[in-house]
């Protein structure tokens, strides 16, 4: 099976990693990087770097300007409607801590927030923390046998009691596509908030926030080819404006003394100090890069791709895939062979991927496992990468059967 990826050379560190006998695979963990982002980066360095929103010289105002400009493309990008909805974090996992410290005030002992079985840590620790804190009562959603958030349980776990509801979109480990339509109108029938986490799901598709209708959306730029550094929250204006300030300093101020002061509301009250102004100017020029893509193409690359891979590992003995992977991933363990084992022969024949429990521990609990193999797709990926896979996996099994 052929399947070659037109997108390939627009991604200077493929051939870099090809002469090195590299095989990227670990795509959910991070992406690499188009040469747009790198033109970007390169030109707002060797330009005139300068502090946003707080200077009139005109190196300022230029990045200011890309800044912002950054972030009505990510308003577009999620179709959010009003880039003032959009607020830059320095990751999926800020984002969430903000949230879980912005609505600490939304809770009284005894309330409910709800997360799923499936959930990476980053939306996971910030919620059970603020449960902690606030003596609340942390609810988990179980799944159902094909990895998927069992409806009918949550059905019965989302009452009255429920004041938000936080789950992922797209599973890292099991790449399943979660329910979110019928599981955030559960939630919205209590009056309880709902957050969405974006992180993988986000690289797969374009995502209209105003479809999902959730209050919350975060992801990682990371994960989207973009920068490190960098996270976005869209709130809805609502919602942004019952969150409360929670870290404190530079242009998030509107007026202070020495015993008072008053806050900017959202975006620029929530990006306190200096931001990621590189990442965020390359997120912007990595958007662009994506919107000129065929959409169409791109799925149907993924999707042939991914059924390449699966059809790969289905074909051989003794390999378990974990759930019922829908997108670009698949997690698995053989039997008799242990996942660190198996990765470090992997390693060793330049084969990229990730093993271990994924950031999602409790869920590898769960399913009785210390760990798993995952192999997460790109773009950029084609059937020459999952070939030379392949090949090295079986060398491997060879050897520790």
């Amino acid at each position: 099976m052929l399947v070659p990826s037109p997108w390939r050379a627009d991604f200077p560190a493929i051939a870099a990693l090809q002469r090195q006998d590299q095989t990227y695979l670990d795509n959910a963990a991070t992406t690499q990087k188009p040469q747009a982002l790198l033109d970007a980066l390169a030109h707002y360095y060797a330009n005139g770097a300068a502090n946003v929103h707080r200077a009139q010289h005109l190196p300022g105002a230029h990045a200011t300007q890309a800044f912002e400009d950054s972030r009505s493309k990510v308003g577009q990008w999620l179709n959010a409607g009003d880039s003032g909805q959009i607020v830059f974090t320095h990751g999926a996992t800020s984002a969430l801590n903000l949230l879980a410290y912005g609505l600490e005030h939304h809770f009284s002992p005894g309330d409910e927030i709800l997360i799923s079985a499936l959930e990476h840590h980053a939306n996971l620790l910030p919620w059970q923390q603020l449960a902690q804190r606030r003596g609340l009562k942390l609810q988990v959603l179980p799944l159902d046998p094909d990895g998927l958030i069992d409806i009918n349980a949550a059905s019965r776990l989302i009452g009255p009691r429920t004041r938000l509801l936080a789950v992922s979109q797209l599973s890292n480990v099991l790449g399943a596509w979660q329910p979110l339509t019928p599981l955030l109108a559960m939630a919205k029938a209590q009056g309880a908030l709902t957050v969405i986490d974006g992180a993988q799901g986000v690289v797969h598709g374009r995502h209209d926030v105003q479809a999902l209708g959730c209050d919350f959306y975060v992801f990682s730029s990371h994960k989207l080819y973009g920068p490190d550094g960098v996270g976005v929250l869209f709130g809805r204006h609502q919602a942004l404006k019952d969150l409360r300030h929670w870290q404190f300093g530079g242009e998030m101020v509107q007026d202070a003394d020495y015993q008072h002061a008053s806050f900017r509301p959202a975006p620029l009250g929530f990006e306190a100090g200096t931001p990621p102004i590189a990442g965020v100017i390359g997120l912007g020029a990595t958007l662009d890069y994506l919107a000129g893509l065929d959409q169409h193409a791109l799925s149907e690359h993924e999707a042939a791709l991914h059924a390449y891979l699966l059809q790969g590992l289905q074909a051989r003995n003794g390999i378990r895939l974990l759930g019922s992977p829908q997108v670009a991933l698949v997690s698995f363990v053989v039997d008799g062979v242990h996942n660190a084992d198996l990765a470090h022969l992997l390693t060793e024949q330049g084969i990229a991927v990730r093993a271990g429990h994924h950031c999602a521990m409790p869920l590898m609990k769960s399913l009785g496992l210390a760990g798993a193999i995952r192999v997460s797709l790109a773009l950029y990926n084609d059937s020459e990468d999952l070939e030379r896979f392949f090949e090295a996996l079986d060398q491997a099994l060879e050897l520790l059967r």
